[in-house]
């Protein structure tokens, strides 16, 4: 605990005096930005197509203007775009050290490196999560500017339990991309991951093997609670753990056994 705190205190620091968070945050607050375009779009078709927007664009990809419907946007749009966010994030807090050289003197340092790890990894989950949380009361203030149909409380908190547990359940699986950003010493390999399995989550769910599959699991959590029993179950979860706890401890092996030289 004595040289975890040191190291959360320095982590955050890095955090701070970065403008990646401000950077990632505007970008992801694209995706109710967007949802709230589509909303308008769909609320006034032919208003949209004087304007040049195409409303059968938007009505393909979201349905109809309601709370449901944007909602299950927000959803689907942390489960894809959080897999992304939250990678770069990850890339970000482990591979700047090996691009800035500072890998070799952070490994120099009394502290633990066990500590120095856990402390990326707490820095990584509470700056995933607070993004979430910011797209997730950008998306109600859109929404409620826009003047969408069919509010409720009930819907309100299937939602937050929906994109929420979408983002809890991508959030353990960046110990793989924290893993390679370490070992690949830098920003390239751990992207590459990313985009592949990125692949290969949306290939799986389309097969139906997608609960098997620990990166489809956070995306097929997103849909409606009603439908999520048809696609995951308790082996789901358990990939993801079981898969997150492997990354986890294949990332604190390379860090207590790396020898940096550059």
């Amino acid at each position: 605990m004595n040289s975890l705190l040191p190291s959360l205190w320095a982590e955050t620091l890095k955090m701070r005096r970065s403008k990646v968070p401000l950077v990632s945050a505007i970008g992801f607050s694209m995706a109710p930005l967007a949802g709230g375009l589509f909303m308008v779009i769909l609320k006034d078709p032919e208003a949209a197509r004087a304007m040049g927007l195409i409303s059968a664009k938007a009505q393909l990809m979201v349905g109809v203007a309601d709370w449901p419907a944007y909602f299950g946007f927000l959803s689907q749009a942390i489960a894809a775009g959080g897999m992304v966010l939250f990678s770069i994030i990850t890339i970000w807090v482990f591979g700047r050290e090996f691009s800035d050289r500072t890998a070799k003197e952070l490994l120099a340092l009394p502290t633990s490196r066990e500590a120095t790890v856990t402390a990326k990894f707490i820095v990584i989950a509470a700056w995933s999560l607070a993004i979430t949380l910011l797209i997730f009361g950008i998306g109600l203030l859109v929404g409620a500017l826009v003047v969408l149909p069919a509010w409720s409380t009930e819907l309100l908190r299937t939602s937050f339990i929906n994109i929420l547990g979408a983002a809890a359940l991508t959030i353990p699986l960046m110990s793989f991309v924290a893993l390679l950003a370490s070992t690949g010493r830098g920003y390239l390999l751990p992207f590459g991951w990313t985009i592949f399995t990125l692949f290969l989550a949306n290939i799986s769910a389309i097969m139906g093997w997608g609960g098997w599959f620990p990166w489809a699991v956070p995306g097929l959590f997103s849909g409606m609670a009603g439908s999520r029993a048809e696609f995951i179950g308790p082996h789901s979860y358990a990939a993801v753990i079981i898969t997150s706890l492997i990354g986890l401890a294949a990332t604190f092996y390379w860090w207590r056994n790396a020898d940096q030289t550059r």
